[in-house]
């Protein structure tokens, strides 16, 4: 029985079971060549190709909406305002609907009248009675009276010959 004792306060290091096995890839690998040397693949550039159009269309659609989101602001700012003005004249409105019936006041008429036109009341003296004698003056209509056709085009004319004969 052979027991192990550590007197030290590290770990003892435990080796694992397996083997790893390295396993040989074809990495291919570029020295310092300039860069001009370096021959990218047809895949290669497909796919860098690739990631450009992406990024572009991506930026694209971002302005986008960007841009549509601005249109719908100045919209919103633009109808805030109108709906603001709107409510302004309208209480500017009735404020004035107020100011016109009470101008409409026949005190404040007949005021008005005296004070700016110098106008007075009648008196007895002014008045003036006229007598109508009770006789119907309208008369009945003894002449025929027609349309002159000055005003018609040429079709009326023609139409009102072909029916009134």
């Amino acid at each position: 029985m052979a027991t192990r004792y550590q007197y030290e306060t590290s770990p003892r290091k435990l080796e694992p079971d397996y083997k790893t096995e390295k396993k040989r890839q074809n990495i291919r690998v570029v020295k310092d060549l300039p860069k001009q040397e370096v021959k990218l693949s047809k895949e290669q550039k497909r796919k860098h190709r690739r990631a450009t159009l992406l990024v572009l269309a991506i930026f694209a659609l971002l302005l986008t909406i960007s841009y549509r989101n601005t249109k719908i602001n100045e919209k919103f700012n633009d109808m805030q305002n109108l709906k603001t003005e709107l409510a302004s004249l309208q209480k500017e409105n009735e404020q004035l609907q107020v100011t016109i019936e009470n101008s409409l006041n026949f005190s404040n008429i007949e005021k008005q009248a005296k004070e700016k036109l110098g106008m007075q009341k009648l008196t007895n003296k002014q008045t003036v009675y006229v007598n109508l004698p009770k006789k119907d003056y309208i008369e009945p209509a003894t002449e025929k009276v027609e349309i002159s056709d000055n005003n018609k085009n040429w079709f009326e004319k023609f139409v009102d010959k072909i029916f009134n004969r």
